[in-house]
């Protein structure tokens, strides 16, 4: 199915419709053997989920049950109200960066609070019809910004993969770094060959077999090796989910995480970094105000390309309004059961592809198997080792870097391009996601007003330079423009009928070929035009395009003295010919 022709009424305002693609799956006819598939789908995700979940929820600086609770109840929401018919939403490791951070200084009140802020910021994108604007956040600011995470996530695994105890590792990268790298003398050989079996384990079993996903195999047989040399080797020991985290039960503590479903809590209630509730108030949504416009502002990017990938390999056609409103609206009940940020993930998402999931419905199964798995074998589950997770995240992130297309965009792409693509992949390594973006975005767009700028231009024809039309009038001098009349390129286009000598009588303005003009580009045409009547020039304006003629209506520059309009040069040159001929006897010697 090709993606590339578009609804000439697709970027009109309409309200987002929720369950967009439920409904579409439904109405195309859905019976047992399409529930079949997406359940087998649903299955095969929610085995991939389930290590990642509770990988990513640590990686951000809380326990691990609140990634599984994100998975259960935002990856529900989000499947049943959402505008793609394949998407998989959940904790993904784009998020890491942003919300380590937050989980350090507000704690998990403040994270999951800051999640549900960023839902709120995202159902009005939704409503107000922005899902169609993320389409031009450029190739390599995505690009950068990508790699950059990736180089962050994979800086925050080499503790728990080594084993190390290093001090404070700071808010950036290069301060977590420095403190790695100083605490490289107390690396612990169980925990690197814990890490390093996993690594191996998962980078040669695809090799071996597809059907078993390599992250289920390998944390199984990893947490099983280390049950087992702890027994033969009393002096190996390897942290695990156990006795890194516990949690109450009627009042005594328990390793691992709870053998519940997700619980009704107010976000406001949970901990702060402090470890009391760190309420609601006006302070506290100020301060988090900023973080939840990155993750809201990451949640609709991740989410919607995403989901564009997600088209080409399935063939269907996603509504991003409705998308950003479902995402929104799981952000906002997941935080209400302990989730933090979700959005969709490719990779989850493409093995639901791939295990043949054509609705919404496989989203909820592999939320359900999720759920099926926290109430069954919670206690197995404080027996992974902490090395393990951090071997999987490495490999997240490696694929995440897509290295190859890197390094094909440095080689390929433009300078400009370039320089946007390093700076964003640099900014977000040396200080975060959001100043990355909004410089790179910026800088993109600066880049792209000096090429369009390039792109417009005039040229100038009079008798001694034959024009396009044949031969001109004595006295008349035909200006082509081509390109947007912009704040970029309205000066230089401008610039050529500064050149239009003082006996001319008439100069028509060839517009046809302007499809755009703003009120930097109307201030410079009114203020040339200006000189031209004071040089007693008459201006005719040929083939008004229908923004410019609606731009030129509204600031009356049409209705002014000595200004004309035609809709053809031809007929601007019949008007010129007559006026030449009718003023013909009173330039006569």
């Amino acid at each position: 199915m090709s993606l590339a022709h578009e609804d000439p009424g697709e970027d009109r305002f309409r309200l987002p419709q929720p369950s967009a693609a439920l409904r579409e799956a439904l109405r195309e006819g859905y019976g047992l053997g399409h529930l079949k598939r997406d359940a087998l789908a649903g299955i095969v995700v929610g085995i991939i989920a389930l290590p990642l979940s509770m990988a990513l929820a640590i990686a951000a600086g809380v326990p691990p049950q609140h990634g599984l609770y994100t998975a259960i109840v935002a990856g529900t929401v989000i499947a049943l109200l959402g505008g793609s018919r394949t998407l998989v939403s959940g904790p993904t490791a784009a998020f890491v960066a942003i919300l380590l951070p937050i989980s350090a200084r507000f704690g998990v009140g403040g994270l999951v609070l800051a999640s549900l802020m960023a839902g709120v910021l995202l159902c009005l994108m939704g409503l107000f019809g922005m899902g169609k604007l993320i389409r031009f956040v450029p190739n390599p600011v995505t690009t950068g910004f990508t790699a950059g995470i990736a180089v962050v996530l994979a800086t925050l695994q080499v503790k728990d993969l080594l084993g190390l105890t290093p001090g404070p590792l700071g808010e950036h990268t290069l301060e977590r770094v420095g403190a790695l790298l100083e605490a490289l003398p107390t690396w612990r050989w169980p925990e690197a060959l814990t890490g390093g079996v996993t690594l191996a384990l998962l980078l040669l079993w695809p090799r071996v077999n597809r059907r078993v996903p390599p992250q289920v195999f390998a944390l199984v047989l990893v947490a099983l090796g280390a049950c087992w040399a702890k027994e033969l080797w009393p002096g190996f020991d390897v942290a695990t989910i156990g006795t890194r985290f516990e949690h109450l039960v009627d009042g005594v503590a328990t390793p691992g995480i709870p053998r519940t479903p997700p619980m009704f809590v107010l976000p406001w209630n949970l901990p702060g970094a402090d470890g009391t509730p760190i309420g609601l108030s006006y302070e506290v949504l100020r301060a988090l105000s900023g973080s939840a416009f990155a993750i809201a502002m990451l949640g609709a990017i991740e989410s919607l390309l995403s989901a564009v990938v997600a088209d080409a390999m399935a063939g269907h056609r996603h509504d991003p309004d409705s998308e950003l409103l479902a995402q929104g609206t799981g952000n906002i009940a997941g935080a209400f059961f302990g989730g933090f940020a979700a959005t969709g993930a490719i990779a989850r998402t493409a093995a639901n592809i791939h295990a043949g999931g054509r609705s919404p419905i496989a989203a909820v199964v592999h939320a359900v198997f999720v759920l099926a798995a926290v109430v069954a074998i919670a206690p197995l589950l404080a027996h992974v080792p902490m090395a393990a997770l951090a071997a999987v995240l490495l490999v997240v992130a490696w694929k995440m870097s897509d290295v190859g297309h890197f390094l094909r965009s440095l080689r390929i792409a433009p300078k400009s391009d370039t320089l946007v693509l390093l700076t964003c992949f640099t900014l977000t390594v040396a200080f975060d996601m959001v100043i990355s973006v909004s410089v790179g975005v910026v800088l993109a767009a600066l880049l792209f007003m000096r090429r369009m700028a390039e792109l417009t231009g005039a040229e100038v024809y009079d008798q001694d330079d034959p024009s396009p039309h044949g031969p001109l009038p004595e006295g008349v001098m035909l200006y082509r423009i081509a390109g947007p009349l912009f704040f970029g390129a309205a000066q230089k286009a401008m610039r050529a009928l500064d050149r239009t000598p003082g006996h001319a009588r008439v100069a028509i303005l060839d517009v046809s070929d302007v499809p755009s003009i703003d009120h930097t580009g109307l201030v410079s045409l009114e203020s040339a035009l200006a000189r031209l009547r004071t040089q007693g020039t008459l201006v005719v304006l040929a083939g008004v395009r229908p923004q410019p003629a609606r731009a030129l209506a509204k600031s009356g520059l049409l209705s002014g003295e000595g200004i004309a309009s035609r809709g053809s040069v031809a007929e601007a040159l019949d008007l010129a010919r007559g006026l030449c001929a009718a003023s013909a006897p009173e330039h006569r010697p």
